[in-house]
C-alpha cells in the first residue's frame, strides 16, 4: 500500500511516522524544503519537494499511483483543492484536515458529497471531545467508547495505598464485566498475566462494560460524591471553544483567560449563563488567585506554547486545583509531563492520527486508539470469515504475546473473553496491541494479509 501526505508539519510528520511502523510506503510532500528535513533525517520514507496542490505534483507516478491521499497542511482550502485534485487523478481515498469549525459543523456533508473526500479530521475538535469524555469521567486519565458505546476504556493511575496494589491478578476479583487490559510502567507497556501485579504510579488500561467501568472507577476517585461544577481554562482557541460549548451545555460552570483581546471576545460570545472570558495574562499569579484557580475542579492548559502549559499547570496544582489537564503538540514531552505531576496529556495530534490510522488499515478495522505516545494501540476488528481465528478456543490459536483479546460483541451483546470463548464471524473485537505489532496481529481476524483496501 501507497500512501501520500501532503503537509510535513506537525500532524503530517505524525502520521508519517505511525504509519511507517505498518511496513506502508509513504511520500511526503511539501513545499517548504525546511519542512522536508525533519522528515528526511528521521523517517524512511520518500519526499518531494513540491506543492501538494498543483496538478503537475498529482501527475508523478509516485503520486497519482497511490491508495490513499491525505491532505494535512495547516490551510483547509489547500487540504480541500489538494483532495479533488487527487481523485480527479485516480487516487480512490482521500483524507482532508479541516480546523474550520464551521466547515465541519455547517458543510461537512456538502464537501463529502460534493466533492468526494472520504475523511475530514479536524484535530481541535477531535482534541476538545476527548477532554470532555475525561471530565465526565473524573477519575479517568483517558477513557474511549468502541462497538458503538458497549465497550469502555478507562485508564487510572494507581495511588498510594491502594487497594489494588501489589496483588497478583490471578488473585484479584476485579467486577465481573471488567478487565485489566494494559500496565504502563517506566516507559513500557505491559500486557499483563495472572503474575503480574499493579505497582504504585502504574498506569492501568481497564476495559469493559460502560456501567461496570463507571461504577469500578469510584475506587480512583477522591471526588466521587461531587459532580464537576468549575473549570478553569487557560488558552482560548479552537479547542478551548469547542469545549466551553460543550461544558456549558452540560451546566458546568468555566472561566476561561485568554490574553489576546480577539480571541477573548470571540470566546465571550459563545459562552452561556455564568461562565466568563478573561482578558489577562494565564502567567499573572496575581490574577490565577483572583478568580479562584485553586477553586477549580480542573485547570485546563491549552495555550500553544507546550512548555508554558506545563508551568501553568504547575502553578494551578500548587495554588490547590484539584486536577490539571494540558495540550501538547510534541508528542515526546508526554511523559516528562505526566512524571511531574500533571493528571491529564492530551495530544490532538496522535488523536487525529488514530482516525486516520483506522481508515488506513480498514479491511475489517473500525476503530483505533492511541495509547501513551503510540507505545500501544487498542483496535476494534470485526472477525471475517475463515481467518485463523474463527471457531477456535482462545487458548488454542496461539495468538503473538503482543496483543490481547480485551472484549467482544456479538448480536449487539457486550462480553468479556476467557481462555475457552469461541470466537465466530461477525463478532465485533477489541484488542490491545504493543507498538509495532498491529500490522502482524490484525491479520489473525482478518482475511487482509496486509492492511490494503
Amino acid at each position: 500500500m501507497r500512501v501520500v501526505i501532503v503537509g510535513a508539519g506537525k500532524l503530517g510528520y505524525t502520521i508519517a511516522e505511525i504509519l511507517s511502523d505498518e511496513q506502508v510506503e509513504i511520500v511526503v510532500i511539501d513545499k517548504d524544503e525546511e519542512q522536508l528535513i525533519a522528515v528526511k533525517e528521521t523517517l524512511d520514507v520518500m519526499t518531494i519537494n513540491k506543492s501538494g496542490s498543483n496538478p503537475r505534483t498529482l501527475d508523478d507516478p509516485e503520486v497519482n499511483g497511490a491508495d490513499i491521499f491525505i491532505a494535512a497542511t495547516a490551510t483547509d482550502e489547500v487540504n480541500i483543492i489538494a483532495c479533488i485534485l487527487a481523485k480527479k487523478h485516480g487516487i480512490k481515498h482521500t483524507i482532508a484536515r479541516i480546523r474550520d469549525m464551521q466547515f465541519m459543523n455547517e458543510a461537512k456533508d456538502y464537501l463529502k458529497k460534493n466533492f468526494d473526500i472520504d475523511l475530514m479530521v479536524n484535530p481541535e475538535l477531535i482534541a476538545a471531545n476527548e477532554i470532555y469524555r475525561i471530565l465526565m469521567t473524573p477519575a479517568a486519565l483517558n477513557v474511549d467508547d468502541f462497538a458503538d458505546g458497549k465497550i469502555r476504556l478507562f485508564e487510572a493511575k494507581i495511588q498510594k495505598h491502594s487497594k489494588l496494589s501489589n496483588i497478583p491478578l490471578k488473585k484479584l476479583n476485579l467486577p465481573e464485566g471488567v478487565l485489566a487490559g494494559l500496565i504502563y510502567r517506566d516507559h513500557r507497556m505491559i500486557i499483563p498475566h495472572g503474575d503480574d501485579f499493579f505497582q504504585f504510579h502504574d498506569s492501568i488500561y481497564f476495559i469493559g462494560f460502560p456501567e461496570a467501568i463507571e461504577q469500578f472507577s469510584l475506587n480512583f476517585s477522591q471526588q466521587n460524591s461531587r459532580p464537576l461544577e468549575r473549570v478553569f481554562i487557560i488558552g482560548a482557541g479552537r479547542i478551548a471553544r469547542a469545549l466551553a460549548v460543550r461544558l456549558n451545555e452540560a451546566k458546568v460552570s468555566v472561566k476561561v483567560v485568554e490574553k489576546n483581546k480577539k480571541r477573548c471576545e470571540d470566546m465571550a460570545e459563545i459562552l452561556t449563563g455564568d461562565s466568563i472570558a478573561i482578558l489577562g495574562d494565564g502567567t499573572d499569579v496575581d490574577l490565577l488567585a483572583e478568580e479562584g484557580v485553586g477553586a477549580a475542579d480542573v485547570v485546563i492548559c491549552l495555550t500553544e506554547d507546550d512548555r508554558l502549559n506545563l508551568m501553568l499547570a504547575l502553578l494551578a496544582k500548587h495554588m490547590g486545583a484539584k486536577k490539571t489537564i494540558v495540550r501538547v503538540y510534541r508528542t515526546e514531552y508526554v511523559d516528562l509531563i505526566e512524571k511531574v505531576g500533571v493528571d491529564v496529556v492530551i495530544s490532538a495530534r496522535l488523536l487525529s492520527a488514530s482516525e486516520i490510522l483506522a481508515f488506513v488499515r480498514r479491511g475489517g478495522v473500525t476503530r483505533v486508539s492511541i495509547l501513551e505516545g503510540a507505545k500501544a494501540e487498542a483496535v476494534e476488528v470485526i472477525i471475517q470469515k475463515g481467518t485463523k481465528v474463527e471457531g477456535k478456543k482462545l487458548m488454542e490459536v496461539g495468538l503473538p504475546k503482543s496483543c490481547l483479546v480485551c472484549a467482544y460483541v456479538r448480536n449487539k451483546k457486550a462480553a468479556i473473553p476467557n481462555g475457552h470463548t469461541i470466537l465466530l464471524s461477525g463478532d465485533r473485537i477489541i484488542l490491545f496491541c504493543l507498538r509495532g505489532s498491529a500490522s502482524e496481529v490484525v491479520p489473525w481476524f482478518t482475511n487482509e494479509q496486509r492492511f490494503i483496501l
